[in-house]
């Protein structure tokens, strides 16, 4: 399952999504870090189709785990070459540029 919630700042739509099991944990690596913050990326839980169709919609989006970046790379959104790995779990943001 996936957990996305959506964020609105005039007329930019930011997705935040995970996968679900890594909602609350904290990845360090290095200097790099993440926490998936349930504030950020909690929202709703979804299946595949809804997430799609959610990040098709969005101006940004904020992805954090193997499931919804493996999703976005195959609806062509994520280039396999802009993903990061924090303590093996892939991570990649993505802005649309109008």
């Amino acid at each position: 399952m996936i957990s996305l919630k959506i964020h609105r700042r005039g007329t930019d739509v930011l997705l935040a999504a995970c996968d679900q099991e890594l909602l609350g944990k904290h990845f360090r690596e290095g200097e790099m870090g993440i926490k998936v913050h349930s504030e950020f990326y909690g929202g709703e839980v979804v299946e595949d189709e809804a997430f799609l169709t959610s990040m098709m919609a969005s101006t940004i989006v904020n992805l954090v785990g193997e499931r919804v970046v493996a999703l976005a790379i195959k609806a062509g959104i994520a280039d396999p070459g802009s993903i990061i790995r924090i303590e093996g779990v892939p991570h990649v943001q993505i802005m649309v540029l109008v």
